[in-house]
Formats: C-alpha cells, sequence, structure tokens
C-alpha cells in the first residue's frame, strides 16, 4: 500500500508526466470552430459544462485570429465553414508547426473523408449528428494521450483520483469540486513539481468572454484546501502556487 505522500500515475511517474505533459484533460482551454449556430451553442455548453474554457469562432478568419491571441489546448474543427475548408485551416496549422490536438466535428462520413482528415493532422474524427457525452469522452481521451498519460487513474498524497470519471476519493470518502475547482485543480496535478503563476491560472479558468476579479484564483485555491487539506497547494508569496512538499515527497509510489 502506498504512502500517504504518494504521488504516482499508473503509468508514468510524477516527473515524467512533467516533462512529457501538453494538457490535461479537465484543465483546458478549448477552441471550437463551428458556422451552424445550434450546434455551436449546443456544444459550446457542453465544453463549458465539462469545466473547459472554450472560445467559439463561427468562420475560419476568426478561428485564426484567436489562435495568434492566444495557446488553446484542444481545437474542435468543423470542416466546411462560410470562408474557407477546415482541412485547408488545418493544414496550414500543422505546416506552421502547430500541435496542438485536432478532433474534427463534421456530417461528411465517407472513410475517404475521414482519411484525408486524419492524414492532415487531426486527432480524432466525430461524424454528426453526435452524442455530447460522446464528445465529452473523445475529448478528455485525446487530452490524456496528449499529456502522455492515458490511463485516467493517479494517487496523489491521500487522494485517488478518477480523470475521466472527475472523481476525487480521500479516506474511503468522496469529494465533490465544482468544474472550476477541478479545473484548478488538474493544473496543479498536471504539472506537479511546477510553480504555477496567477496569471496561468486565470488563463486556464476563464476565456475572452469572461472577466476575472483580482481575488478569484485565492478564493478557489482556499476552497481546495477546505475540501483537499491545507497541505495539498502552498503559496509561494509574490510568485505562485504549487503543489505542497508534503504531498511530492512520496513521489513515484504506486497507488493502493
Amino acid at each position: 500500500m502506498a504512502g500517504a505522500n504518494a504521488f504516482s500515475p499508473l503509468s508514468a511517474s510524477c516527473h515524467n508526466r512533467a516533462d512529457t505533459f501538453r494538457k490535461a484533460d479537465d484543465d483546458m482551454r478549448v477552441l471550437l470552430v463551428e458556422d451552424d449556430p445550434i450546434l455551436g451553442s449546443a456544444v459550446r455548453d457542453q465544453v463549458a459544462a465539462d469545466g473547459h474554457g472554450v472560445d467559439w469562432a463561427k468562420r475560419l478568419a476568426d478561428a485564426g485570429a484567436f489562435v495568434r491571441l492566444a495557446h488553446y489546448d484542444l481545437i474542435l474543427l468543423d470542416l466546411m465553414l462560410p470562408d474557407g475548408r477546415g482541412l485547408d485551416f488545418l493544414r496550414a496549422r500543422r505546416q506552421a508547426g502547430d500541435t496542438t490536438a485536432v478532433i474534427i466535428l463534421t456530417a461528411r462520413d465517407q472513410v475517404s473523408d475521414r482519411i484525408a482528415g486524419l492524414n492532415a493532422g487531426a486527432d480524432d474524427y466525430l461524424v454528426k449528428p453526435f452524442d455530447l457525452a460522446e464528445l465529452s469522452a473523445r475529448l478528455s481521451a485525446v487530452a490524456r494521450r496528449y499529456g502522455g498519460n492515458p490511463n485516467p487513474l493517479m494517487q496523489i498524497g491521500g487522494l485517488t483520483l478518477d480523470l475521466a470519471a472527475r472523481s476525487i476519493v480521500r479516506d474511503g470518502r468522496s469529494i465533490s469540486l465544482t468544474a472550476r475547482e477541478w479545473a484548478l485543480f488538474d493544473a496543479f496535478i498536471q504539472r506537479p513539481t511546477m510553480l504555477l503563476s496567477k496569471a496561468l491560472l486565470e488563463e486556464r479558468l476563464y476565456t475572452f468572454d469572461s472577466e476575472v476579479e483580482s481575488n478569484t484564483i485565492e478564493v478557489y485555491v482556499g476552497r481546495l484546501r477546505k475540501k483537499l487539506g491545507a497541505e495539498v497547494i502552498e503559496t509561494v508569496r509574490g510568485m505562485g502556487y504549487r503543489l505542497g512538499a508534503a504531498t511530492l515527497a512520496g513521489c513515484g509510489k504506486s497507488p493502493p
């Protein structure tokens, strides 16, 4: 049985996670590129309900402007937009060296269309109409692969986490987090050895349409400490936050 301070993904050590990390499954900023107002609204609301920040571009020109202004962890890309083809946008991003995860959303269901999308650099392909729950599952699966750990189970200190189910158990008791509490905590567990600035944490929680209060991060960190334990997150004055040293002491041990 692991010690109380263990941090151990089932398929990698915590240091390996920090080295291979791109983004993880519940701490993402997502760009939705979709011109259909009904589908776009439904997808945006689903992604936001899953705890992710989401910006919505209805034209490729808008999508191009967004990716120049912000860093995205995953793009949901329609293939037919009013001002061009999604595949051309994807190819251009890949040729520019952009490795952001991309899931294509399209009504084109021919095998040749799927092959073309995957060959252009897409990570997954979802045919319309699709179930929103399936979209959530595929989004999380792609993000975990980019994070270097396809297994969603991990142990951190006295906490047992299931990233796919977004569940936390401590001392046999289930702990409930809100979507933003989970998104903030996930930023720490996916960068276990890093000091995270307040600005970085704010970016993970909010999109262009959101206003950020000056004390928002402090409030959410306080809530996490109350629910998970005061020692889980420590403050480095004037610099930011990180996982507590005691939490990382047993890094690399196997979960029970």
